[in-house]
């Protein structure tokens, strides 16, 4: 196994192909191709925004995924009752190598360090870069207790 990192900051806008071939010490090859799109300047885009597991009892852990790789990053969860009252804030800042975000660990606990009431909860990703261009996503979560 291993990884391979080779800036490709000249590239030219529009669409792109990449292979990449490596051989083993043994000389067996593998070839890999993938396709791709240079944009001029691409605004802050999150997907596949999760908490796991959910639900849960004591601990969760929000995943998601972003455009903004090679970047120092700045993310805020934020709790909220289904009646809109915040319950918790949880702020990180990491330098992204990759398009998946650093995992967001929570206890369960609110503001003043007190356990949260079991039932469903609403909460908000926001994403920053270094532009200060953000973007922001909601999902659900349950606590069972």
């Amino acid at each position: 196994s291993g990884e391979v990192r080779y800036p490709l900051s000249t590239l030219s806008l529009g669409n792109h192909t990449l292979t990449v071939k490596a051989w083993d010490v043994f000389n067996n090859s593998n070839e890999e191709t993938i396709q791709f799109r240079v944009e001029e300047d691409s605004k802050v885009a999150l997907s596949h925004l999760l908490n796991y597991p959910n639900p849960f009892t004591t601990n969760t852990s929000f995943i998601y995924e972003h455009n903004q790789a090679c970047q120092q990053l700045d993310a805020r969860v934020q709790i909220f009752t289904v009646s809109g009252k915040l319950v918790k804030t949880i702020e990180s800042t990491f330098y992204a190598t990759g398009f998946r975000g650093e995992d967001i660990p929570w206890d369960g606990k609110d503001d003043f360090g007190n356990a949260i009431g079991k039932g469903t909860y609403i909460y908000k990703l926001d994403l920053r870069n270094e532009k200060g261009q953000r973007a922001e996503s909601f999902q659900k979560l349950v606590i069972l207790k």
